[in-house]
C-alpha cells in the first residue's frame, strides 16, 4: 500500500484520538481505530510481528522486516498514541473531575454513533447473530456493573496477567483497559510501579502487554478472516453493553481513598438526568452528545468518500 506523508498524518491523529480514549477509563481505544478506518489494518500489523518477521530481518535485513511489519503505519499510530498520553492525559483527567458529565456526554454520543456505523457492516442478520448480539450486550454490562477490587497485591505473576488482560481489552472495541485494570485491582500497583519508577514491575507489565497484544490480535483476525459477520455482531453487542460505563449521571453509592489520600467514587449506579442531584448540565450534556455523534458521521462520510 503506498502512502504519502499526508497519510501518515492522519494515521498519528488517528493514533492521538485512540490515546486519549485509552486514558478515560471506559472507553476503548479500539473502538476508535474501528471508528477511524483502521481497525482491521491494525489486527493484521501487530499479526505480522512473529517468527516469520525474524527470519527476514536474519535473511533480508531491516528494510525488508519493516516493511513485512507495516512499519510505517505501526510506528505514525504509536507516536500518535504516545503524543496524546502524554499531552492529554493531564487535560482528560482534569475534565474527569471537574467536568465529568460534560466530558462522558460527548464520549456517549461518540460511542452511540459508532454503535450504528459498526451494525451497518454486518451484511445478514439470522437467530445466530440476534443471540451473539444480546450474550455481548448482557457481557459487558455485566463486566460494568463489576465491583472494582482495591487491591495492593501486586505479585510479579499477578502484574503480568494484568497486563495481558488490560491490552487486550484496549484493542476490543468497547471496553477499555484502563478500566479493566481498575477492575482487577491492579491500576493502583501499577500506577505506584510507574510513579516510583519501579523498572521490574514496568518491565513485567510491558512483557505480559506484548505477548497479550501478539496473541489476542492473532484470535481477532482470524475471527475477522473466517467469520466477519458474527465477530461484527458480538462487536457491536459488546459496544451496546458498554454504554452503562460512560452514561455521564450517575449516583455514588461509596467511595474509596485513592493513592492521594483524597475520597474519589468507588461504587456508580447509572440514573436519569432528571433525578441527578446537583446540576445535571442537561442542555450542554445533549450539546456535547450530539456534537460526539456528529463526528462519527463525518468520519464515516470521510471514509465513503475515499472509497
Amino acid at each position: 500500500m503506498s502512502r504519502t506523508n499526508k497519510d501518515y498524518l492522519v494515521i498519528m491523529l488517528k493514533g492521538i484520538a485512540m490515546g486519549a480514549a485509552d486514558v478515560v477509563p471506559g472507553v476503548s481505544g479500539g473502538t476508535i481505530a474501528f471508528i477511524s478506518g483502521i481497525y482491521e489494518e491494525l489486527l493484521s500489523s501487530i499479526s505480522n510481528i512473529n517468527i516469520e518477521l525474524l527470519k527476514t530481518l536474519k535473511k533480508e535485513g531491516v528494510k525488508a522486516a519493516w516493511q513485512q511489519a507495516n512499519g510505517n503505519f505501526l510506528a505514525s499510530l504509536f507516536v500518535g498514541i504516545f503524543i496524546s498520553i502524554v499531552s492529554l492525559a493531564k487535560v482528560i483527567s482534569w475534565l474527569l473531575i471537574h467536568q465529568p458529565i460534560l466530558l462522558w456526554s460527548f464520549f456517549f454520543g461518540l460511542v452511540l454513533a459508532s454503535i450504528i456505523y459498526i451494525a451497518k457492516q454486518v451484511t445478514q442478520w439470522n437467530i445466530v447473530s440476534i443471540i451473539l448480539l444480546v450474550l455481548g450486550a448482557m457481557l459487558a454490562y455485566y463486566i460494568t456493573t463489576l465491583n472494582p477490587l482495591v487491591s495492593e497485591h501486586s505479585s510479579l505473576p499477578f502484574i503480568f496477567l494484568a497486563g495481558a488482560i488490560a491490552i487486550c481489552a484496549m484493542i476490543l472495541p468497547g471496553i477499555s483497559g484502563s478500566f479493566v485494570l481498575v477492575l482487577l485491582g491492579a491500576y493502583k500497583p501499577i500506577l505506584a510501579a510507574v510513579n516510583n519508577r519501579n523498572l521490574t514491575t514496568i518491565a513485567v507489565v510491558g512483557l505480559g502487554a506484548i505477548i497479550g497484544l501478539l496473541s489476542f490480535s492473532r484470535v481477532l483476525k482470524y475471527l475477522f478472516e473466517n467469520y466477519k459477520n458474527y465477530t461484527l455482531v458480538a462487536l457491536t453487542g459488546f459496544i451496546i453493553g458498554s454504554l452503562n460505563k460512560i452514561w455521564p449521571w450517575k449516583r455514588v453509592l461509596t467511595y474509596r481513598m485513592n493513592s492521594h489520600g483524597e475520597q474519589v467514587p468507588f461504587n456508580e449506579l447509572s440514573i436519569s438526568p432528571f433525578s441527578y442531584e446537583g446540576n445535571s448540565q442537561i442542555m450542554y450534556a445533549v450539546v456535547l452528545a450530539l456534537v460526539g455523534f456528529g463526528l462519527i458521521l463525518l468520519l464515516e462520510k470521510i471514509a465513503v468518500k475515499k472509497q
